[in-house]
């Protein structure tokens, strides 16, 4: 899958898969990107990936024909323009609350007449040699997520997604939960008739909508899709390494007993 398939696949709300990377190692990206996810994003918010680290991790995931979406950890241009020089696929851009976020944040990503990114050579035009290519199919074929984590977000879903830009939806339980003051209780029917409102404002305006599995399985997952979500992320490196370092430690406090 490259960019313009998933682009087409989160418009036709197909059930899709990804993961995070959220440490710097290649290999990781590389182990990921052959289990088969439909793409792979970066959580450059809540690590200490750097912009030259996230360059690799997403050569990385496209040598194996996996789109890498990175998360920047603000909504500002410095880091909006270098990750998409590197090559991302397109961008999952965190807590955008209001309309005017969304109108703002295309006019970095895009390129004239919808937006205003300036045109530049580097490794996501093949350091020139797909210059014409790359800015001439951008527009059309980029993704672009945004993250719904407030219930301020929530109140707003349709103004955000009414869009043509705007390809998918990531819903965040945690901030929501606490956005409304039950944080953490992501189970909650304040925070589950939250996620339903914007559940359903994509399914009105054709777009994916997804979150994430801290620990997946079959069971939760099914359920997921049963709720009407479209796609989900299983998961993140850090998660799998916490899980097994956690059941080491018990695994060893008990045989030390």
């Amino acid at each position: 899958m490259d960019k313009k398939k998933l682009k087409k696949s989160l418009r036709s709300r197909e059930k899709l898969f990804g993961a995070w990377v959220s440490y710097a190692e290649p290999s990781i990206t590389e182990t990921f990107a052959k289990a088969g996810f439909d793409f792979l994003a970066i959580d450059m918010e809540h690590s200490t990936i750097t912009l030259p680290q996230a360059q690799r991790i997403i050569a990385a995931s496209q040598a194996y024909g996996v789109p890498c979406l990175p998360r920047p950890v603000s909504h500002s241009n410095d880091y909006f323009k270098p990750i998409l020089e590197s090559g991302a696929d397109g961008l999952i851009v965190q807590m955008v609350n209001k309309k005017k976020e969304v109108d703002k944040i295309i006019s970095y990503i895009k390129y004239p007449p919808i937006g205003s990114r300036s045109y530049g050579v580097n490794r996501a035009q093949c350091y020139g040699f797909e210059f014409d290519k790359y800015i001439s199919s951008w527009n059309n074929e980029s993704c672009f997520v945004i993250q719904v984590e407030s219930i301020e977000a929530v109140n707003n879903i349709e103004s955000l997604i009414d869009n043509e830009c705007v390809d998918a939806v990531m819903i965040g339980p945690y901030d929501i939960s606490g956005s409304i003051g039950v944080p953490g209780q992501t189970n909650h029917p304040k925070v589950l008739e939250a996620s339903r409102k914007v559940i359903i404002a994509c399914e009105k305006f054709g777009k994916s909508c997804g979150t994430q599995i801290a620990d997946p399985n079959i069971e939760n997952v099914n359920s997921l899709f049963d709720m009407g979500y479209t796609f989900a992320i299983l998961g993140s490196d850090l998660f799998v390494l916490w899980k097994w370092a956690d059941k080491m430690n018990a695994l060893m406090e008990n045989i030390k007993k």
